[in-house]
């Protein structure tokens, strides 16, 4: 991830420790809002809170901390110290996982040193975070020019309002994703939505990508990355039809980018039955050449043998999980680590009530029954939550449905992610 080091230098990305120092020869490095060097890190419990307080500060506009450069302060000037690796990153994680409330989620870069491997410098990317601003030991912190600092209770319900903004920015896509259902007045079957954009990406972040002329095989390999090993095996056994992988086989162009759909949506995303058994069971994923990822599927819900239609919860637990892989194959892609608004809907859900069997589709469900017709729930996302805790960003997406359902428990591998070691 690049770092941002001044105007004139925006995106610097050290990979070795010659990077470092012809840095500091050049006198690049100064400490600054969104960058902090420190020579070394003790392991003592006051030095981890003192680095949860440095991590939380930089979590309100994004910021980088360089382990392994020390500071001469009365000549102003850096100089590399190598510090030990094992474990190092590790417990920077640690600390950022446990001690800020909310926890954080960084990411860990070593340098070695060309003299000595097991000695370097460990870069530390603290992504802006949506949750912010974020307590340690009960006070808020934020960042000045070169310092931290505690926030007044001013700045505090400023940053939680701009939060806000981009939680109504993410409803708004929404709804007009469930405005445009090319399946509003077909069946009976309750309608999955979700929506993902960048909040900080150029324009055409994805424009090379929806133009290439082999745009189909290029979609058709973006979507087999939502269906790794890993994937599968957080999901397992939950497996719903229509999938992504296999049902969205024809590709269309659509509006600023180009889509994978299932037969029964056509090229002007209109509704086109052929008259066979699953017509209304459609999919369809729209890439944007801003960014933006749009995932739809009209099956959220099926018919019981008694003719009842229940939800198959396991539809909005996969489909959200597979949509957040998808969003770092595209962030990957496009070259952006910025942070997504996500967001997940659902409609025709009032009286309904969900069924859980396993793997399968079909069987007898608990008997809460849903009390609303639609759902919405959104979120912001950082990179280094998508990558590290994919199953925490679904949990908030989709948790609020599965409790009022009464289904949570069987989704616990899937919403869930390793547990970090605890630090003290």
């Amino acid at each position: 991830m690049p770092i941002y080091l001044s105007p004139e230098v925006p995106g610097w990305s050290p990979r070795a420790e010659a990077d470092l120092q012809s840095a500091i020869d050049g006198g690049l490095l100064e400490e600054s809002h969104r960058l902090d060097l420190k020579q070394a890190l003790h392991a003592t419990k006051g030095d981890n809170k003192e680095l949860a307080r440095d991590i939380a500060s930089f979590a309100v506009d994004g910021g980088t901390l360089i382990i392994g450069i020390g500071e001469d302060k009365e000549n102003r000037t850096f100089f590399l110290a190598p510090q030990p690796l094992k474990g190092l990153g590790e417990r920077v994680e640690q600390v950022a996982r446990s001690l800020p409330d909310p926890p954080l989620a960084v990411v860990t870069t070593d340098i070695p040193s060309a003299s000595d491997e097991e000695h370097g410098y460990l870069v530390v990317h603290i992504p802006a975070s949506p949750a912010g601003p974020h307590m340690v030991d009960g006070r808020y912190h934020g960042r000045g020019d070169k310092t931290k600092h505690v926030l007044s209770d001013a700045d505090v319900v400023r940053l939680h309002e701009r939060r806000c903004s981009a939680d109504q920015d993410a409803l708004d896509l929404l709804q007009q994703q469930i405005e445009a259902d090319p399946l509003a007045g077909v069946g009976e079957q309750s309608h999955l939505f979700l929506v993902a954009q960048p909040l900080a990406a150029r324009r055409d972040m994805l424009l090379k990508f929806t133009s290439d002329p082999q745009w189909g095989q290029r979609l058709n390999e973006l979507i087999a990355q939502a269906h790794t090993r890993t994937v599968n095996e957080a999901l397992h056994p939950h497996q719903v039809a229509p999938a992504l992988s296999g049902d969205a086989s024809n590709g269309h162009r659509r509006t600023r980018g180009v889509a994978k759909a299932s037969p029964n949506i056509g090229p002007g995303r209109e509704y086109t039955p052929s008259g066979g058994w699953g017509d209304e069971n459609a999919i369809e994923l729209h890439i944007r050449e801003d960014g933006g990822l749009r995932l739809y599927s009209s099956r959220l819900s099926d018919a019981t043998k008694e003719s009842e239609q229940q939800i198959i919860a396991a539809a909005a637990v996969v489909k959200t999980r597979r949509l957040l892989a998808l969003i770092e194959a595209a962030a990957k892609e496009g070259g952006y680590f910025g942070n997504w608004a996500v967001a997940v809907g659902a409609t025709r859900l009032k009286g309904r009530r969900a069924h859980v069997s396993g793997g399968s589709d079909f069987g007898f469900g608990p008997t809460a029954r849903y009390d609303e017709d639609t759902y919405t729930e959104t979120t912001t996302i950082t990179w280094a939550e998508l990558t590290a805790t994919p199953g925490a960003i679904a949990l908030r997406l989709t948790g609020p449905l599965l409790r009022a359902l009464g289904v949570e428990q069987h989704f616990q591998k899937a919403l869930s992610d390793p547990a970090p070691d605890q630090t003290e």
